[in-house]
């Protein structure tokens, strides 16, 4: 069937779980499918599990993934909630994916595209809170933090004031109209739309990204599943930061107070290793054939089995 969806470093991802045989794959961010489908189709004896929260990526892939049936089960929930509570083992495999799949930004009934009639960039549409109630009910000093720490935008606070000018002589109901705030008082000429940044900073506060990033990997830290291996595609330095930093904690051996003297702790807490010590990026072909590739970055870490 036709996917509406590129997976980003697809082969990439497939080799980056060069090692594993049999046992469970968990798709952390199931989407579209095509991560799970390369994998399925590789990886003959692996079993799968999709999480997802988006229902719409869910029927989709249901269907896609018909062929391996068998071997793959559904959830719908977010991933820092739906796989500690996993049943199934052993888990070899973890997979997370943190972009907005293509159908969702190319959308327009979404809200995540800057020409989309509606305010909304929910990736659970059942959930409360859209960047409509973002942009028109959140204080001006709210508005500003978000746009500095989620989007790392300059101008934030001149950004956060127009929008509120812009509030008060009518509700912003589309985002096409937010774009245009944003093309009023942002710098021109970049690489990028004067909007992104924002859309971003909106997009993290309303899915609550990197808090679902941090549980999941708050998450992986207490199940620790042996020999397991983890690979994980960021697309901004808020997320990748998060997962280098967390990847490298794990690589510790001593957690003794910098301070102490001397090593009390036996210098044997490491949870595993990195397993490319630089992020994997797309390659020509794939950023001309994907442009949105261009900023993912595959980090990946195998747990250590039991000795």
């Amino acid at each position: 069937m036709q996917t509406p969806h590129i997976p980003v470093l697809r082969d990439e991802v497939v080799k980056s779980f060069s090692g594993i045989d049999e046992g469970y794959f968990v798709d952390c961010t199931l989407g579209y499918a095509g991560h799970s489908s390369a994998m399925l189709e590789h990886y003959a004896r692996l079993k799968h599990i999709g999480i997802d929260r988006d229902q719409e990526a869910l029927d989709f892939s249901r269907k896609r993934l018909a062929p391996f049936s068998e071997r793959s089960r559904l959830y719908r929930g977010t991933f820092a909630t739906v796989l500690p509570q996993l049943k199934e083992s052993p888990i070899v495999a973890v997979l997370a994916d943190f972009g907005v799949s293509s159908l969702q930004l190319d959308k327009k009934g979404r809200g995540f595209s800057f020409e989309s009639e509606t305010l909304d960039m929910r990736m659970d549409s059942s959930a409360t809170l859209s960047a409509y109630e973002v942009v028109n009910g959140y204080s001006r000093e709210a508005l500003e933090d978000i746009f500095d720490r989620y989007g790392e935008v300059r101008s934030y606070r001149k950004l956060a004031g127009a929008i509120v000018d812009a509030r008060a002589k009518a509700p912003i109901q589309s985002a096409k109209a937010l774009s245009r705030i944003a093309l009023e008082v942002m710098p021109k000429g970049g690489k990028i739309h004067p909007a992104t940044l924002m859309f971003q900073a909106i997009r993290i506060e309303v899915n609550n990204e990197l808090g679902e990033i941090e549980g999941l990997l708050d998450a992986l830290e207490v199940m620790k599943p042996a020999g397991a291996i983890v690979s994980l595609i960021t697309f901004h330095s808020l997320e990748d930061r998060l997962v280098k930093n967390r990847f490298r904690r794990w690589t510790q051996e001593c957690i003794c107070d910098p301070q102490a003297i001397r090593c009390t702790c036996g210098k044997n807490h490491a949870l595993g290793k990195v397993r490319n010590r630089k992020p994997i990026i797309a390659g020509n072909e794939e950023l001309k054939a994907n442009p949105r590739s261009r900023s993912a970055k595959l980090r990946s870490f195998v747990f250590k089995s039991p000795e």
